[in-house]
């Protein structure tokens, strides 16, 4: 670094990823400080600069950096910054320390961990510790990349797995590998380690038939509620298979199951009938929790709800690496819990390697003008949550809606306020007559669906 940028740098003052000390005399909390930035983003430790911002420097030797060396050494698990002199005036020196994030997370220093928040550190809790001790050891040993035992190519569905290399060409995702032979493919997906079948293998193309006798995890429940709470079943399913079939499966469901949301087309009295949530960002959902999901809790799956006022995709397991509900919908790194099973989707085209996948829902259900998606991570599930705009027509009530009462319906939505007998009969005149439309209304209000305020031809129509 130069001078001109050690001033540039101390402008913009102390943060987390950026700290001042005056003196290498301040080493020990200079050196938890960095212990705290390893296992954060990284960042920059100045010494030399006084807590106001001021670059003063300080007389640097051979020793001075010794001293600094020594005590970095009490990090573990070890670790090797970059350390540079910047002469700044009078002989005197700005020593700057840098780490990048931590590839070993946690790091302890002289036997405490640290956390980096704002610019302060704080002790990581004994919770906080063993989860990104946990999350490290992940990253080289996890149920998805050990082998299965007792499987072999014959056990699965070679078709979905031409079916894959061939879209990965098609998409520029992979290179042609010369060759369809089933265990070539697997092994440039690096599906196959010292011979043996991993699990993930059997995840992405894994037969039907033994997957339900030996990897009961592998499943899809699917359930349409009646109403807005888990009270009463109208559709209630399970399937087992692979991620490929449990993905077609929750995506026909979905088709099957889902109303449509109707507007009315000004000038043309005819009803248009829209997808109630944007297909793209649900097919999102799914893949990311097929993708993300804790395959190693046996009872665990993926889940599909759908309510009347909302539809969920649950997955078992929690989010990781420091991610929260509300960091998803900012731009991330792309951290998968399954990341050989997510390559897979990746190349498949299903999925995108970038992080964007949470970010994209929020721009394809916004677009539909609908609510941003909600996340929740609880009970050791993450949920996914889609919710419509006022302009849903329930198809599923007491009893079938006739196309002209879901007109009527689309109307008073697309109002926003109070409709009279009269303004909602000229819009619907081509449809219906007057007595029509008042029976409508009449059966409408018996369902609850909308209700009058006033009396008589002064009444006017709201939507409930």
């Amino acid at each position: 670094m130069t001078p001109e940028q050690i001033i540039a740098l101390v402008a913009t003052g102390e943060s987390e990823t950026l700290e001042f000390k005056e003196t290498t005399g301040r080493r020990r909390e200079a050196v938890q400080t960095m212990c705290a930035m390893l296992n954060h983003r990284g960042g920059r430790v100045l010494f030399g600069v006084t807590p106001e911002g001021s670059a003063i420097g300080q007389q640097v030797s051979d020793h001075t950096l010794e001293e600094v060396s020594a005590e970095i050494q009490e990090i573990e698990p070890p670790v090797f910054p970059v350390v540079e002199r910047v002469p700044v005036e009078d002989g005197r020196e700005v020593v700057v320390v840098s780490v990048n994030q931590g590839p070993m997370k946690p790091y302890n220093y002289r036997g405490i961990a640290y956390r980096r928040v704002g610019n302060t550190n704080l002790k990581m809790s004994s919770d906080e510790y063993n989860q990104m001790l946990f999350e490290r050891m992940h990253s080289e040993q996890r149920w998805e990349n050990q082998p299965a035992t007792g499987w072999s190519v014959s056990d699965l569905d070679v078709t979905e797995i031409g079916r894959t290399i061939e879209e990965a060409i098609r998409r520029g995702r992979v290179k042609d590998p010369g060759t369809r032979e089933p265990e070539a493919l697997l092994q440039g997906l690096s599906l196959i380690k010292d011979g043996e079948l991993l699990r993930a293998a059997v995840v992405l193309f894994g037969s039907t038939d033994r997957i339900e006798a030996e990897m009961p995890q592998c499943l899809l429940r699917v359930a349409r509620f009646r109403g807005t709470a888990r009270t009463e079943f109208l559709d209630n399913r399970q399937f087992r298979g692979n991620a490929f079939v449990l993905l077609a499966r929750a995506e026909r469901f979905m088709l099957e199951n889902l109303p449509v949301a109707g507007r009315i087309v000004p000038d043309l009295f005819e009803r248009i009938d829209d997808p109630l949530y944007p297909p793209a960002a649900l097919r999102e959902a799914l893949a990311n929790a097929f993708c993300h999901r804790d395959y190693a809790i046996g009872g665990g799956s993926v889940a599909t709800a759908i309510y009347d006022d909302c539809l969920e995709v649950t997955s078992t397991g929690s989010l990781h690496f420091g991610l929260t509900a509300e960091k998803l919908f900012a731009p991330h790194e792309s951290l998968p819990w399954n990341p050989l099973i997510a390559d897979v989707f990746y190349r498949r085209g299903i999925i995108e390697r970038w992080g964007i996948g949470t970010i994209n829902m929020v721009k394809w259900t916004t677009a539909a003008g609908l609510p941003q998606p909600e996340i929740e991570d609880t009970s050791g599930c993450v949920t996914v949550r889609f919710r419509p705009n006022r302009n849903v027509l329930p198809q599923r009530v007491e009893r079938d809606l006739t196309e002209r009462q879901q007109a009527t319906l689309a109307l008073l939505d697309q109002a926003g306020r109070g409709l009279a007998l009269r303004e909602i009969y000229a819009q619907l005149k081509p449809l219906a007559s007057e007595r029509q439309v008042r029976e409508d209304l009449a059966i409408l209000r018996t369902l609850g669906l909308v209700a009058p305020t006033g009396h008589g031809r002064g009444a006017r129509w709201n939507r409930l």
